[in-house]
């Protein structure tokens, strides 16, 4: 891995040698991770290298083998779900929310962690939910049925419902995947407004190489159950690394209009590659 990781001093999230596994195989092997304060970081990586297993056990959804998840100084996996869930919200892949729940019902959930039998909704739920779908801007189908609603306007929905756990940290899981590119950028768009706006952490999960190239304060690059490179997009989205990571021959260029990094296939024979790992021009 790269020597410009954060330290733990500057990062209230961070794993210390993750060994994580299902059945008798490994998929992280002894990873240390830190997720910089304020920032949005982007786990990229082939099939199957651990960037969704990393996140699941950064969320506590998974325990390591081996290796702990440090919240706030304290082993999260050790924490009650209550406590972890008011300071860390996660989007999972692909959520689906029960039939004929409406948007509102469906970011009201978000609220759970502040709940108790003597706190039932209040005003502060209600002001919550209401921001939330504001930011998100779903608010105009508040009484819509979820169920109802096109890809990209359910994705914004949940991402509402995680706003309205008032966390700092969250966490999300391939949030544009199966989306049009269209509604994919203003997704991130969104995303990375909130954060540097709000001043949030997001760890965000994503196939799409120059989507991640473009959005991310940190860019993480995962193979084989380990993290081979991490630091800004500047340093480390480049050829020789997108080979190494993805086995991917491309040129790195730079738009001329927006002065973003882009990932472009050496040759017409490496289009379909390109593809599988999902890269994108955003």
């Amino acid at each position: 891995m790269t020597a410009n990781s954060t330290s733990n001093n500057a990062s209230r999230l961070h794993g210390e040698s993750l060994t994580v596994g299902y059945d008798d195989a490994n998929i992280l092997d002894g990873v240390d991770f830190q997720v910089p304060d304020g920032e949005v970081t982007i786990l990229v990586g082939p099939n199957g290298s651990g960037k969704s297993t990393l996140l699941k056990t950064l969320a506590r959804i998974l325990s390591p083998r081996s290796g702990q998840v440090i919240l706030d100084g304290d082993d999260i996996h050790r924490s009650k779900t209550r406590e972890v869930a008011k300071k860390l919200g996660l989007l999972p892949q692909g959520p689906i929310a029960p039939e004929g729940l409406t948007v509102r019902e469906l970011v009201g959930q978000g609220r759970f962690p502040h709940q108790s039998l003597l706190r039932q909704w209040s005003s502060d739920d209600e002001r919550a939910v209401n921001s939330a779908m504001e930011t998100a801007r779903v608010m105009e189908f508040a009484d819509r049925p979820v169920d109802g609603l096109s890809g990209g306007q359910r994705q914004r929905c949940w991402i509402a419902m995680v706003l309205a756990q008032e966390t700092d940290l969250i966490l999300l899981d391939e949030p544009t995947t199966f989306l049009d590119l269209k509604v994919q950028v203003d997704l991130m768009d969104m995303l990375v407004r909130l954060a540097h706006d709000t001043g949030r952490t997001l760890v965000v999960v994503l196939h799409e190489l120059n989507l991640a190239a473009a959005y991310a304060d940190r860019l993480v690059m995962l193979r084989s159950g380990r993290i081979e490179q991490s630091g800004t997009p500047e340093a480390i989205f480049n050829s020789a690394n997108l080979k190494a990571v993805f086995d991917l021959d491309a040129h790195v260029i730079r738009d001329p209009h927006s002065q973003r990094l882009l990932c472009v296939p050496s040759s017409l024979g490496s289009i379909a590659s390109t593809v599988e790992v999902g890269a994108r021009i955003a």
